[in-house]
């Protein structure tokens, strides 16, 4: 709020704060020294952190790693899929998602994404003959249609693995994202709902999965025997499984915990901000913010919109200025240089496919950040902007 009592420009790039109920325990593990995860016999931050999410989640069992690029890998290592096992994901998503199935000798297969962000089924559907497994990337926290995905995925006997980087606290028919599929994958990046700067974790109900993850997360020697519930699996995975040494440290363990619980309340302060900046949206003729599937149950900290009509790749941009003289940044994301969101920047994987519908998506989908710290009055300025910057391009188009 500036001088004057007029809303200023928000800044929506700074990170969830961390609680000051952290600090203390940071300040006694640099104390200790005991930033490793195995130092202690039992109750080490990283150890109490598994177990608090998984209780969170309703899960069995959790495994706390530095990533969550290094949960989706350790999953389908978990899986034992056959070396250049294909592994359908969606077009739509993060280089990190595709990067993940390369590393863990698997070929990525991209699946077509609509206008609403989501999955198309008959795409998914003609490609899923000849997969081994499947990784649905729940992509800024759009759920895609898990009724007839995990439907597919049962009756062919395929595992299904949700990257649920950008979902947590969000529900399908009341049931929490990352607990449909085999193994759900969460971000603790510091623009996800929790932020540790860094750091990711996976859930399953599977002991022998878990027991995979764990062994092969680095939990060398004994180590495994600090993983409760899981003994009679860990005896036949020791020393047969490679070690790619993904763990947690303590430090992000202690940032973490207290942040727990206040999920419950950023997800109704993300639901409730998206909400008014996307009815605002959808009060113009050129923005359009594709609506939520029935049984879903969002928790979002950003918007997604699409630019509608016939706008030119020179429109869009000037749309995307526009909106920034006004103080909101705004990313097209198929219009903004080496986006890691655009599959055709992902040149590792050699010649891409033609995805005519998610290259179309991606070329007019637009992308706000929207952090739960917000207020009413910047969220309206926001919403606001980007309003009037679509009607100045639009105008002088028409004019």
């Amino acid at each position: 709020m500036s001088a004057d009592g007029q809303t200023l420009a928000p800044n929506v790039y700074d990170a969830e704060p961390i609680p000051a109920a952290a600090r203390a325990e940071i300040d006694r593990l640099l104390a200790s020294g005991d930033l490793f995860r195995y130092t202690a016999p039992e109750g080490a931050p990283v150890a109490i952190l598994e177990q608090e999410f998984a209780d969170l989640m309703g899960a069995k069992y959790a495994l706390a790693v530095a990533s969550c690029s290094a949960a989706l890998f350790l999953s389908l290592k978990a899986l034992d899929l056959p070396r250049g096992a294909r592994v359908l994901i969606p077009a739509f998503t993060f280089a990190a998602v595709p990067s993940a199935v390369v590393h863990a000798d698997c070929v990525p297969v991209l699946v077509e994404v609509g206008a609403n962000y989501r999955v198309d089924m008959a795409d998914f559907e003609a490609k899923l003959g000849d997969a081994q497994a499947v990784m649905i990337s729940h992509m800024r926290g759009h759920t895609s249609d898990m009724d007839a995905i995990m439907a597919l995925c049962d009756a062919r006997g395929i595992p299904v693995v949700e990257d649920a980087a950008h979902s947590l606290g969000t529900e399908w028919h009341g049931r929490k994202i990352g607990t449909i599929g085999k193994i759900g994958c969460f971000s603790f990046q510091s623009y996800k709902l929790v932020n540790a700067g860094e750091g990711g974790i996976l859930i399953t109900d599977d002991p022998e999965i878990a027991a995979r993850c764990v062994i092969m997360s680095g939990a060398y020697e004994s180590n495994w025997k600090k993983h409760p519930g899981m003994q009679n699996s860990y005896m036949l995975w020791q020393n047969k499984l490679p070690l790619y040494n993904m763990r947690m440290q303590n430090l992000s363990a202690a940032v973490i915990r207290p942040q727990l619980p206040l999920v419950a309340e950023r997800v109704e302060k993300g639901r409730n901000g998206h909400d008014r900046v996307a009815a605002t949206l959808n009060t113009s003729a050129h923005l359009t913010v594709p609506p939520a599937l029935a049984p879903e149950d969002r928790a979002p900290d950003s918007i997604q919109f699409n630019l509608a009509g016939d706008w030119s790749d020179a429109e869009a941009l000037a749309f995307q200025a526009e909106a920034k003289m006004r103080g909101v940044s705004v990313q097209v994301f198929g219009l903004s240089e080496g986006n890691a969101r655009a599959f055709w920047n992902w040149e590792f994987l050699g010649p891409q496919p033609d995805l005519p519908q998610t290259r179309a998506m991606l070329m007019r989908a637009c992308d706000v950040r929207l952090p739960t710290r917000l207020t009413e009055g910047e969220l309206d300025f926001i919403a606001t902007a980007l309003v009037a910057a679509a009607e100045s391009v639009r105008g002088r188009i028409a004019a």
